[in-house]
């Protein structure tokens, strides 16, 4: 039974949440889980997949970087439309069946063309989803600690990254990829019947947020008093986030290299994602606790991180390149997790539709530019990448000075 604290509001429709915050965050967990499971089970193997049709290691660049961006920068679109008709569960299930169609069809993909138009159609369905998915997380979140909510969403999140692509390298080994992409086809039709389960016995969970509780009429005026201003920090915020992605590699191009000079055997390939993707939950939630605990400062890892995944992980060394792997996942479950929790503190809860997908924009250009620059160094020369990412990541660390002085100023 759920607590009535948890469960009372003062908002329309708040009786109709039979699901207490708590669940709701487990519930999305296990959505997201299933997600991943198919989504980062694909991914895991794009790069290797790309090359068997011919691309070079700029394409593989160019085309998972424009995956990203497309996930990020449609979010201009989807956010400000999930702030506007304030239904966000439409929008999340449409998002979530366009990935969970376009990921088995690569299985039949038989031209390059084909092949590119789903990897981006993929990241387009998480691009139409994302923000709604957080603006309802965040309300949820009001109650436990943002920290916390997007770290435990995150690291369920994580478990179907690791077993996805271990099944994957399961399919790959037996019969190649084509098996791989089409056995993910089971785990995207049970995420979508987990969110129709999660619609029903969570259909207002923006209720969830006892600051929203104010008359119709009052809520309102604060929107549209609200909606032109998102604050310095923001901005400030989206660009160091920005500079910290402009260096950091998509797994692709890094499975590419491993790919392409033979460093271990394509099936270990996805292994090595899953390990990944275990460090990532891992990191998520030591970060989402030390967030809730000391704020933006523990961020302060982040661009660390990220520079030191290029010698390790573009190295020949196997040993390395394991490591390289650690460390990319650490990195990544700091981004997953804690700087999206960072978002809804910073934001106004009116305009976080929006925010998430300005902030999400920022950071998928970022990525995009990044990931098409290493992949197009990677014909240069490695060390062409270490400067790159190196360098990226110092002045990353310059302008989260800024953020971390202004909090300590204003504290």
């Amino acid at each position: 039974m759920s607590h009535p604290a948890e469960d009372a509001t003062s908002t329309d429709g708040a009786g109709s949440n039979r699901l207490t915050p708590m669940r709701f965050v487990l519930g999305f967990g296990v959505v997201a889980g299933l997600g991943d499971f198919v989504y980062e089970g694909a991914r895991s193997v794009v790069g290797p997949y790309l090359a068997t049709f011919g691309a070079s290691a700029a394409l593989v660049g160019l085309v998972t970087g424009a995956g990203e961006a497309v996930a990020l920068l449609f979010r201009l679109v989807s956010g400000p439309l999930t702030d506007r008709t304030r239904r966000p569960w439409p929008i999340t299930i449409a998002g979530y069946a366009i990935t969970m169609v376009a990921v088995p069809l690569l299985a039949v993909g038989n031209l390059l063309w084909q092949v590119v138009v789903l990897v981006i159609g993929e990241r387009f369905g998480k691009a139409v989803r994302s923000p709604a998915k957080g603006t309802m997380l965040a309300a949820a979140s009001s109650s436990i600690g943002r920290g916390r909510a997007f770290a435990i969403q995150e690291a369920l999140d994580q478990a179907g990254a690791v077993v996805g692509p271990l099944t994957v390298a399961a399919m790959v080994a037996l019969s190649g990829y084509r098996l791989g992409f089409a056995v993910l086809a089971i785990p995207a039709v049970a995420s979508l019947v987990v969110l129709a389960f999660l619609r029903r016995g969570a259909p207002h969970p923006e209720a969830y947020e006892q600051e929203r509780a104010t008359p119709r009429g009052a809520e309102t005026v604060l929107l549209q008093a609200e909606r032109p201003r998102l604050s310095t920090r923001f901005w400030g915020y989206s660009a160091f986030t920005a500079l910290t992605m402009l260096g950091y590699a998509t797994f692709a191009v890094l499975a590419f290299h491993l790919q392409v000079r033979h460093v271990v055997p394509t099936y270990q390939i996805p292994i090595i994602y899953a390990v990944a993707m275990g460090v990532d939950a891992l990191a998520a939630l030591a970060s989402g606790w030390m967030y809730d605990r000391v704020g933006l400062r523990g961020l302060v890892v982040l661009p660390l991180l990220a520079a030191a995944v290029p010698a390790l992980s573009f190295s020949t060394n196997v040993a390395l390149v394991w490591t390289g792997a650690v460390v990319w996942g650490a990195a990544m479950g700091v981004h997953e997790s804690t700087m999206k929790a960072a978002v809804a503190d910073i934001v106004p809860a009116s305009r976080r539709g929006s925010g998430y997908g300005i902030f999400a924009a920022v950071y998928g250009v970022a990525w995009l530019v990044g990931s098409a620059a290493i992949g197009a160094l990677y014909d240069v020369s490695v060390t062409a990448i270490i400067v790159f990412t190196s360098v990226a990541q110092a002045v990353a660390l310059v302008a989260f000075v800024p953020l971390v002085l202004r909090r300590t100023q204003a504290a």
